[in-house]
């Protein structure tokens, strides 16, 4: 499943929002919003995300890539199902 992910860093807590949308599966055009309290420094941030979709998916962290937008505050991962 490929899915879109807009981070938000410097937050109070970690959390992961999922898009508004009720359909199922999910598209790369829905986006879901991660909040994240890591800086953008040295890929702190996108681990953080990396465990969050790894946690909301019940899957292992290996199983979460990032595909796109390393250094971009929209990315895009690949979770393995």
């Amino acid at each position: 499943m490929i899915i879109s992910v807009k981070v938000k860093t410097k937050a109070k807590e970690n959390k992961l929002t999922p898009p508004e949308s009720k359909l199922w599966p999910v598209t790369e055009t829905e986006i879901y919003t991660a909040s994240v309290k890591e800086l953008p420094v040295h890929g702190k941030a996108n681990l953080a995300v990396q465990k969050l979709l790894a946690n909301h998916f019940r899957v292992t962290l290996e199983e979460v890539e990032l595909i796109r937008g390393a250094t971009s505050k929209l990315k895009v991962f690949s979770i393995s199902t």
